[in-house]
């Protein structure tokens, strides 16, 4: 039976309270006494760095997890969420960072998936017009003007996340848990789903919002709980409450500045790309990187950034050009010989591309390496390896129970760090970071920023692709500018601004490169 909360005004005025929520798993402790309150129609932001227990809380909320100690009342009444279908009876829905949706099915049947409508349950005959209808309803009320009978396969990243809003208002939620909603969202998307929640909210519907974009966070959040190092910090009222003082909260120190970039003297040119055209563009580009310079490519999404820096690895095939590595002609660009010339790729979709996310940290970081592991006989030097690999761990403090551990069971910003330390094994000379700080926390990002400072003091060119304005202006030496896979603009640090670099991106300035 549940037990209800003696203050009534809890009853009153909140949906959820967590009190010494603690879970932890082997060689980890990840909550420890963990405190939370969610009122009734709130939006509501848990703050933290990776790895300061957040996703472990929410999967306790989803029933996930179980718990090790603490309550969970809710609606004034002491719980137990043993399931995840107990947690979607109470009200509660969860939209995970990766959308947990079946591409081959319509908008409708995701929505209903486990749930379906049935006009004959004992034969199992589904009522589609039922389904279809409730779906469009839910559609209607969501101002998305979609066919429910439509494949996801079809839809967009933010349409997608709208199925997966829609799929939780099926359940008539309550509270709704968005982990990292905008990661993947253009600005226009952005708003739109803010217009979204603005509604839910009206309606009386609580959501948790994790994000580590804090601008969001204060035009969409009224309160946030700060979680550091799987322990509770504090809850605080955003209106009341500086970003810096958050960022403090959630870092555990005060950040002197967010981009701490350290001017380095820049040398010889380590990457020439000549005439490069990827497959389907009809625009040629060049451009030369340096040693001891970090280069920022800036551009709108699609303005061909990522697509032009998997060419120039070999990543994907081009239609012409050259790429040079410190003088010296890549003749058959693969990925294999710009490996063995010197470079390095940080993909932005480091857990697809990045990393093998069934392998240790060990075989992670030694796999851009192995041929330079091997003897004579072609055997790996196992005891190399492993002093190879602690040494990278130590050096970039990555937080790990140890080198044996599965990648997968990570923080982001590890993760991250892991990828950056398969490439120094490699002796990489030039390091291409495509959105080097996507989904990690500000703690994490300026370690990530520390360690490009190093790299560049050290003589490696850094080439950064990024959709955060602030980190390019903050951490580039020179900026170059791409609007329709093309180059229409060169900027050093002195010079480029934000307005400028918009400018140019949008194809307002298009003047020649310098």
């Amino acid at each position: 039976m549940p037990v209800p909360i003696e203050n009534e005004s809890l009853n009153r005025d909140y949906l959820l309270k967590l009190q010494g929520i603690s879970k932890t798993f082997p060689g980890v402790r990840a909550l420890n006494n963990v405190h939370m309150e969610i009122r009734k129609g709130e939006v509501h932001a848990l703050l933290g760095e990776n790895g300061a227990g957040k996703s472990t809380l929410m999967k306790i909320l989803s029933g996930a997890y179980t718990r090790d100690s603490g309550k969970i009342f809710w609606e004034g009444n002491e719980i137990e969420i043993r399931s995840p279908k107990e947690a979607r009876d109470l009200g509660i829905g969860i939209i995970y960072q990766e959308y947990n949706l079946v591409p081959q099915l319509s908008i409708a049947e995701n929505v209903w998936i486990g749930r379906e409508k049935f006009s004959n349950e004992a034969l199992h005959l589904i009522n589609w017009k039922a389904m279809y209808d409730s779906t469009q309803k839910i559609l209607n009320d969501l101002h998305l003007s979609l066919d429910p009978r439509r494949p996801v396969s079809g839809l967009g990243v933010a349409q997608q996340q709208m199925v997966e809003i829609a799929k939780a208002l099926s359940l008539d939620a309550k509270l709704l848990i968005m982990d990292e909603p905008t990661s993947a969202l253009t600005n226009t998307e952005i708003k739109n789903l803010f217009n979204v929640i603005r509604t839910l909210k009206k309606r009386g519907v609580s959501i948790i919002f994790i994000s580590h974009h804090l601008e969001e966070v204060f035009e969409i959040c009224e309160r946030g709980t700060i979680l550091r190092d799987g322990e509770f910090i504090q809850t605080v009222d955003l209106a009341d409450t500086r970003q810096d003082e958050i960022i403090r909260l959630m870092v555990g120190r005060s950040l002197e500045q967010q981009y701490p970039k350290i001017p380095a003297k820049r040398g010889e040119e380590a990457l020439r790309v000549e005439n490069i055209r990827v497959k389907n563009t009809r625009t040629e580009v060049s451009f030369s990187a340096y040693t001891g310079e970090s280069l920022g490519i800036a551009g709108l999404v699609g303005a061909g950034r990522t697509e032009l820096m998997r060419a120039v690895f070999g990543a994907d095939k081009v239609e012409k050009g050259r790429v040079f590595v410190f003088g010296h002609q890549i003749k058959r660009l693969t990925p294999k010989s710009a490996i063995r010339a010197g470079m390095g790729f940080l993909p932005e979709d480091r857990k697809q591309q990045g990393l093998v996310l069934i392998l240790s940290v060990l075989e992670n970081i030694s796999l851009a390496s192995l041929f330079k592991l091997r003897g004579k006989s072609g055997l790996l030097h196992l005891r190399e390896e492993r002093r190879q690999v602690e040494d990278f761990v130590s050096r970039l403090r990555i937080t790990t129970p140890g080198i044996n551990q599965l990648v997968q069971y990570l923080s982001g910003g590890n993760q991250q760090k892991v990828v950056l330390a398969k490439w120094l094994a490699s002796r990489s000379r030039i390091l291409i970071f495509d959105e080097p700080t996507r989904g990690i926390d500000v703690g994490a990002k300026v370690e990530v920023y520390n360690l490009m400072n190093q790299l560049v003091e050290n003589g490696v060119a850094v080439i950064m692709v990024s959709s955060e304005m602030p980190e390019l202006l903050g951490m580039s030496d020179r900026i170059l500018v791409m609007h329709e896979n093309a180059l229409v603009a060169e900027m050093n640090r002195l010079e480029a601004t934000q307005e400028k670099v918009l400018a140019a991106a949008m194809g307002a300035d298009t003047h020649e490169q310098n």
